[in-house]
């Protein structure tokens, strides 16, 4: 993969993870990680983010250091792969109980968020200010815009702010 096409963006949605996972002791992060969705799909997905299975998550890390199960929110950065990425990718981790599935499409310069609703994905809507908003992850905010152009400062200070709120708070709480 080529540096401007998909690692520059990775390492911003990995910033961006690794931000609210320092603020969120409930949560575990995991960049290019196997998992196991079920006995036909393995995939390695760009950057997760999970519950740990003490905290409420769904899935486990086997003795193998696996994921078994799908984690809360899987993210994939779409170059050459967004046709795979947003068809047979999805369809998986739909059948697999994903709760939200981020997709960065680089060609496009978009970013589209879903979240699973009665067994099907809808696309997570920002809210006023532009910002949208996790419902598997209280505090888990993303100025998409910001994340586009690069705005890392932007991306960590909105991801902060969220870690400041007072669902994050409750939701840490337990």
């Amino acid at each position: 993969m080529g540096a401007t096409k998909h690692g520059h963006q990775h390492t911003h949605v990995a910033g961006w993870l690794c931000a609210y996972e320092s603020e969120t002791p409930q949560s575990f992060a995991a960049d290019n990680s196997t998992v196991r969705l079920d006995l036909d799909n393995e995939p390695q997905p760009d950057l997760v983010l999970m519950m740990l299975p003490e905290c409420g998550g769904r899935a486990t890390i086997d003795d193998d250091g696996y994921i078994e199960g799908g984690p809360e929110l899987v993210a994939e950065i779409a170059a050459s792969s967004a046709s795979y990425d947003l068809h047979q990718k999805k369809d998986a981790y739909r059948r697999n109980g994903v709760r939200e599935y981020l997709v960065w499409i680089v060609g496009e310069q978009r970013l589209v968020w879903f979240e699973l609703h009665a067994g099907e994905y809808a696309e997570l809507a920002p809210d006023a200010e532009g910002i949208l908003r996790s419902r598997a992850f209280p505090g888990l905010w993303l100025e998409a815009a910001a994340l586009l152009r690069g705005d890392m400062k932007t991306v960590l200070a909105t991801v902060r702010r969220g870690c400041e709120s007072e669902e994050h708070a409750a939701f840490i709480a337990g």
